[in-house]
C-alpha cells in the first residue's frame, strides 16, 4: 500500500469545502484532471466512497466526513510541526498568530506587540480583532495561539480554554456636550433609566461587563431606553459624542475625549445625599489558550511578555464578574 499523502489531503479538504473539482483546482492551482486522480486514487486504496456523484453535481459521502475531520486535524498538527521547527533557529523566524477583542486590540495590545516585535524583528504577528465571543471560539478551534478578550469564556469552552488575567481597564458611563448629565457630572442610580442609550452588540465583552454591572446594581438591561446598537466601539463613542444618549464604554477608547471635553465621564451613585463612594466597573484583561494544543515557542515567550507588563489590579477568581465599589 502506498499510503495516502499530505498532498492528497489537502486536495480533498479543497474539494470538500467547494463541493466542487474545478473550484477545488482553481484554489490550489492544479489542473482539475490532478484533482480528480488524487480523489479517486483515496477511494480506490482504501476501498470507500469519498462523494456521491449526482448528475453535476457532488455530495460528501459518509466516509468523507470522516476523512474531513482527521484529515483538518493532520494537516493542522503538520502545520504547527513546521512552526516549531523554524523556531528551533533562537526565534529568529516564524509567525505568532494572535487573536484580540476589538477594544484591546485597538487600544492595550499595540505597546506589547510593539515591544514583543523590538526584541524578535524577523517574527511576523498576525492579529485578528472580532468581538469577544468570536476570539473565544477561534481559539478553542485553534485559529489563533492565543486570544485576548476582556468578556467571558462561555461554558461550553471553559473546559476547553485556560484563561489568565494580564490586564485591566475601566468602563465609564459618558455622554456628549448637549446631554442633561454633562453639567451634572454625576446620577444615581435609578437615573440610568431616564435617558437613551448606545449600546454594543450581544457578544461583546463590553457589553457583557456593562449588563454586569446593571445587574449588581439592581437594573435589568430591558428598563433601559436603547435606541442604538453597534459592533464597534468608536461608532458607539462618535454616536454620543454627537448628542445622542449615553453609553458604557473603555475609558481607553474616550480618554483623549474626555481630556478635550466633548465627552464626559459620569460618576454613579447609590443616593444622591451621599455620592462620596462612586460605583466603578473595573474589568480584566485575559489571556486565553487552548488547554490540550500544542504551543509554540513564540506562543510562549509572548505570554512573558504579557504577564511581565502587568501590574494592575490584582482581581480575586471569585469577583472577576463583579463590579469594584471605588472608595
Amino acid at each position: 500500500m502506498a499510503g495516502m499523502t499530505l498532498e492528497q489531503l489537502r486536495i480533498f479538504l479543497a474539494v470538500a469545502e467547494h463541493l466542487h473539482f474545478t473550484r477545488a483546482a482553481e484554489e490550489l492551482y492544479i489542473t482539475q484532471p490532478a484533482v480528480s486522480a488524487a480523489i479517486h486514487n483515496l477511494e480506490q486504496e482504501y476501498g470507500v466512497k469519498l462523494f456521491h456523484r449526482i448528475g453535476r453535481h457532488i455530495e460528501i459521502a459518509e466516509a468523507g466526513k470522516l476523512l474531513q475531520v482527521e484529515a483538518q486535524k493532520i494537516l493542522d498538527q503538520v502545520t504547527l510541526t513546521e512552526r516549531g521547527l523554524r523556531e528551533l533557529n533562537n526565534l529568529q523566524r516564524g509567525e505568532l498568530k494572535l487573536g484580540s477583542s476589538l477594544t484591546i486590540g485597538n487600544y492595550w495590545l499595540p505597546s506589547k506587540i510593539s515591544e514583543f516585535k523590538s526584541k524578535y524583528p524577523q517574527i511576523s504577528v498576525d492579529c485578528c480583532l472580532a468581538n469577544a465571543e468570536t476570539i473565544c471560539e477561534g481559539t478553542a478551534m485553534g485559529q489563533f495561539d492565543l486570544g485576548l478578550v476582556e468578556g467571558d469564556v462561555k461554558p461550553a469552552l471553559q473546559n476547553t480554554l485556560e484563561r489568565e488575567i494580564i490586564g485591566s481597564d475601566r468602563l465609564q458611563i459618558v455622554v456628549g456636550q448637549t446631554h442633561p448629565w454633562f453639567e451634572l457630572g454625576e446620577i444615581t442610580v435609578a437615573e440610568l433609566t431616564q435617558t437613551s442609550w448606545v449600546m454594543r452588540e450581544p457578544g461583546s465583552g463590553t457589553q457583557q461587563r456593562f449588563e454586569e454591572a446593571l445587574k449588581n446594581w439592581g437594573i435589568n438591561i430591558s428598563e433601559l431606553n436603547i435606541i442604538l446598537v453597534f459592533n464597534s466601539g468608536e461608532m458607539a463613542k462618535a454616536a454620543v459624542e454627537s448628542g445622542v444618549g449615553a453609553t458604557g464604554i473603555s475609558e481607553l477608547m474616550v480618554k483623549k475625549e474626555v481630556q478635550l471635553g466633548t465627552l464626559r465621564a459620569i460618576r454613579v451613585c447609590h443616593h444622591q445625599a451621599d455620592c462620596s463612594k462612586d460605583l466603578e466597573i473595573v474589568r480584566p484583561f485575559f489571556k486565553l489558550k487552548h488547554r490540550q494544543r500544542f504551543q509554540t515557542a513564540l506562543a510562549k515567550v509572548f505570554e512573558q511578555t504579557l504577564i511581565a507588563s502587568y501590574t494592575t489590579i490584582n482581581f480575586p477568581e471569585q469577583s472577576l464578574n463583579k463590579t469594584k465599589i471605588k472608595s
